[in-house]
């Protein structure tokens, strides 16, 4: 176990961390969170040995440690050798064995067999291959020279290392950087199966949701423990927050603000997964809001004037880059006013060329983008920040833009997207990624769009300005299509889910629970029904958007009632081993989930540690139940799948 006891850890002689004490047990998934400039790469610096304390202990058992680096990887190896390579153990196994062959030495080579064997050596070119195929890699890239791939596949490839290493502690900086959503969501259940324990830094809050069980808070110089992942943490603070601060004037206009929002929308959602699912994160998001105004960002879009409806309308639509050769298709598709549409698909489906091509950047292969003459679009792309001039100030931007606007109203815009004072007139070179997005995000709402087209919008920013953009589309009365990896954001702003796959534009009759089964059904090779529809089987919009699923069957005649009664007496007994068997897992599920429970509170507790011998059993016992939890949850989903089949089927 680490113990941090009295931390004070400081740089350049500024306190960043005070009288923090914290216990890191065996077998810990904790997400490290807090905001920019509060000092988690330094505490990630200070596990690994790089970094001393200005006071305090630290108390590092000798564990192996697993660093994921943020420098792109050199080297001549294919890929799959690199990955391999970064198993010491295996990587020295392999390299003794190669000197006692040399040496002829029947019984060195024999004992360097055995540890080879020992480290995995036989399964190690598999393990590799499955890490890197979960990733994304295709054979030929796998096979490529580590130096040919791009830098975000590079980073990748420091991901699939630091998962082949055998280690006792995991430190991930970002892992999520440079990964689809369909990576996102393996790497969870990755994970989810590692007994080792692990820190985790990342901005995106669903992926620390399903893989933390505990988080560390770093805030006014604190370092604190609690339990559950990043949305855990967070209701916990915002209870907080409300105790001390409920008559704060600036949180309570901003609650009733978003209250009154969820009324509006209550009123027009339908009983769609997806509506409900968005109605239930907006309400989350008024608990919530005394705690994000406090981080002093409120980014805002005005609604939109009125104007023509539809707003967008195609048919036949080829989007790509060389005739006869399409990367996506859409059959049809009508945006509405008010629509709200999420984008989904793998790394390189063709999500960027779509939005390109419905915005005009990029022309159409086949049919046409039909939309008002005067309709105003504010696109967002994942290269805006390459658009801004380094030499130049925020403020000096908007002057360009907004030349006959006196400065004091441009600085109070400024000002709710994190550029207040001096921030405003500092040149935008060496801005942060994040400082650089939200200026971006700021020039757009400035135009005072009708219709938002976002593709990576959280792209570099921290969770306080993910939090702000999440508020300020869910309150945008506007339409907007959408493009993220960013769970959170989709639920909290889209009613409508689509997804690319095999080339074609399809309306995804589920959430986003459903799209993630989807993907582990496919991924392990399920034939089971596809939860698409056509695009035409609905029109995005208002109220009629998230209303996509099929109409009720009519009426059965009384001379079909027999036949029916058969049918399902004949479906009832292929589903109900089906039915039985998921529900002895959820039994089971339910007994691992409440010892768990068990398990927490007593490793919580100090005095637990008392006996060591039984502490470490319990550190043991609880990266077993992890395994078996994450097990048991995805037999119950195959379950789930298969009756879906069945069903479907019948």
């Amino acid at each position: 176990m680490i113990r941090l006891t009295n931390l004070t850890l400081a740089r350049a002689g500024r306190p960043l961390i005070t009288g923090a004490t914290v216990a890191i047990h065996p077998g810990d998934r904790l997400a490290l969170i807090g905001a920019k400039g509060s000092v988690k790469s330094s505490l990630l610096a200070l596990l690994r040995g790089e970094l001393s304390p200005e006071a305090g202990d630290v108390d590092m058992p000798a564990w192996r440690i697993g660093w994921l680096s943020q420098q792109p990887p050199q080297s001549d190896l294919p890929a799959i050798d690199h990955v391999m390579a970064a198993d010491q153990g295996l990587a020295a196994a392999g390299q003794a064995l190669v000197e006692a062959e040399t040496s002829h030495d029947g019984l060195a080579i024999a004992s360097a067999h055995e540890a080879w064997l020992m480290a995995g050596g036989p399964q190690a070119r598999s393990r590799a291959a499955s890490l890197l195929d979960g990733l994304g890699f295709d054979e030929a890239q796998m096979a490529a020279p580590v130096s040919a791939l791009s830098g975000g596949w590079k980073m990748r490839l420091n991901l699939a290392s630091v998962l082949m290493a055998e280690v006792d502690l995991l430190l991930l900086d970002e892992p999520t950087n440079h990964l689809d959503l369909d990576a996102v969501l393996w790497l969870e259940r990755q994970l989810q199966r590692q007994t080792s324990a692990q820190i985790i830094v990342s901005h995106d809050r669903d992926f620390l949701d399903r893989v933390a069980q505990a988080t560390l808070v770093i805030e006014n110089g604190t370092l604190t423990r609690f339990r559950g992942g990043y949305s855990d943490s967070e209701m916990l603070r915002a209870q907080r927050w409300l105790e001390q601060d409920r008559q704060r004037q600036r949180e309570q206009a901003r609650r009733d603000h978003l209250m009154s929002f969820v009324e509006r929308f209550r009123a027009k959602a339908t009983k769609a997964r997806q509506a409900q699912s968005r109605l239930k994160a907006l309400e989350k998001m008024t608990v919530l809001a005394p705690a994000r105004a406090a981080a002093g960002l409120t980014f805002d879009f005005a609604d939109p004037p009125p104007g023509p409806d539809p707003l967008l309308v195609t048919t036949g639509l080829a989007c790509g880059y060389a005739a006869g050769e399409p990367v996506v298709t859409v059959d049809e598709l009508t945006v509405r006013r008010g629509a709200r549409l999420g984008i989904l698909g793998r790394n390189g489906a063709g999500k960027s060329t779509l939005l390109r091509t419905l915005v005009g950047e990029l022309p159409s292969l086949a049919g046409d983008v039909v939309k008002p003459a005067n309709l105003a679009i504010g696109y967002l792309d994942q290269r805006h920040i390459e658009a801004l001039r380094p030499d130049d100030s925020a403020l000096g931007h908007f002057r360009r833009l907004a030349p006959l606007e006196r400065d004091p109203v441009l600085r109070a815009f400024l000002g709710s997207f994190g550029f207040s004072g001096e921030d405003a007139m500092r040149p935008v070179g060496p801005m942060s990624g994040g400082e650089k997005s939200r200026l971006g995000l700021a020039l757009l709402a400035w135009t005072r769009p009708g219709f938002l087209i976002l593709d990576e919008p959280t792209n570099h920013l921290d969770p306080a300005a993910r939090d702000a953009l999440a508020d300020a589309l869910a309150a945008f009365d506007g339409a907007l299509i959408l493009v993220s990896h960013d769970r959170y954001l989709l639920r909290a702003t889209v009613d409508t889910l689509f997804v690319i796959d095999d080339g074609r534009l399809a309306l995804f009759d589920g959430d986003l629970d459903d799209y993630s089964g989807w993907i582990s059904q496919r991924r392990r090779g399920g034939d089971g029904p596809s939860r698409t529809a056509p695009p035409s089987s609905a029109t995005p919009g208002e109220a009629a958007g998230p209303a996509a699923a099929a109409p009720p069957p009519a009426a059965i005649a009384a001379s079909d009632r027999r036949e029916r009664a058969r049918q399902r007496e004949q479906l009832a007994k292929l589903t109900r081993p089906v039915e039985d068997r998921g529900k002895r897992i959820e039994t089971l599920l339910s007994r691992h989930q409440a010892r768990a429970t068990q398990l927490d509170q007593a490793l919580s507790d100090p005095a637990t540690f008392g006996d060591p011998a039984a502490a470490a059993e319990y550190g043991r016992e609880r990266a077993w139940l992890s395994g078996e939890i994450a097990r048991l949850e995805d037999e119950w989903l195959e379950c789930q799948a298969e009756l879906d089949r069945l069903r479907e089927g019948n």
